[in-house]
């Protein structure tokens, strides 16, 4: 069930580009605020929030966004997708409560959409800082992701929790250099939580499709994963932090084939 909050009128009014941003939010309390306020250039902020009990909904209304709810949450991929269908325009720039368009992006997307969008999407880089440190190397970057599209020639895909935008067959997309800042992680702990969420959804998702984890998958997937990040991508110059990265895209991979192994075993 959908269910509308409306947000307050902003103080100073900007020229606006003529773009829905669309954010999904749960418990985002202590990010959402520099979120929407770094979309504050777009025609509509649309919160889409699902369920949240703190003052996340609060304080989105309060800096104008428009909020919606709808719980329980049936999954990246869907959540997204409605967000953009509840969109007031065609254009949409999509963003989790933990990222942020920086200024350098911001002025790309605005001398786009001035002149006229000439493709049907446009994908920037994501910043992440991992453990308070931005890291410019490892399968942390450049995390190219495509954000700003249009939603007549695109839409949300991909396998859940590992969702993308799909542009219709024969549709063209541009890359923008600014990027995302993306706030990857509070802390360890949350790093851990999120990597044992993630396999659990991937591998029930990937059942679900017919897809098999084999035990060569399970020798050879995860230290493919760790070498990628450590050495083809020279995540090793990050420090102990490209090190730690590499660990757990190792451990998730792992992670990941063991669940769906053992999903597969039991369906036997």
């Amino acid at each position: 069930m959908v269910r509308r909050r409306s947000g307050g009128q902003r103080v100073t009014e900007l020229q606006k580009a003529a773009i829905s941003a669309c954010v999904i939010s749960y418990q985002e309390e202590d990010r959402i605020e520099d979120c929407l306020r770094s979309l504050d250039f777009c025609a509509e902020v649309l919160v889409l929030d699902s369920g949240s009990e703190d003052r996340t909904r609060g304080l989105a209304s309060a800096l104008g966004a428009r909020v919606e709810v709808n719980s329980p949450f049936p999954g990246h991929r869907e959540q997204k997708q409605l967000a953009i269908e509840l969109a007031r325009n065609d254009w949409v720039l999509c963003l989790d409560a933990d990222e942020r368009i920086t200024s350098e992006l911001r002025t790309e997307i605005l001398a786009i959409m001035a002149a006229g969008p000439e493709v049907a999407g446009y994908s920037m880089p994501r910043r992440n800082e991992y453990l308070g440190k931005v890291l410019r190397r490892g399968v942390f970057w450049p995390d190219r992701k495509l954000r700003l599209f249009d939603r007549r020639r695109g839409a949300w895909g991909g396998t859940n929790p590992h969702d993308k935008v799909v542009l219709a067959a024969g549709e063209e997309q541009c890359k923008l250099e600014g990027s995302i800042h993306h706030l990857s992680y509070r802390d360890f702990a949350q790093h851990l939580r999120t990597v044992d969420n993630f396999t659990r959804i991937a591998a029930q998702a990937l059942h679900a499709q017919g897809r098999k984890s084999t035990l060569i998958d399970l020798l050879v997937r995860p230290p493919a994963a760790a070498i990628k990040s450590l050495l083809l991508k020279r995540g090793f110059m990050d420090g102990w932090r490209g090190f730690l990265v590499a660990g757990m895209a190792c451990y998730y991979q792992f992670l990941r084939c063991w669940r769906l192994r053992r999903l597969t075993r039991r369906a036997c």
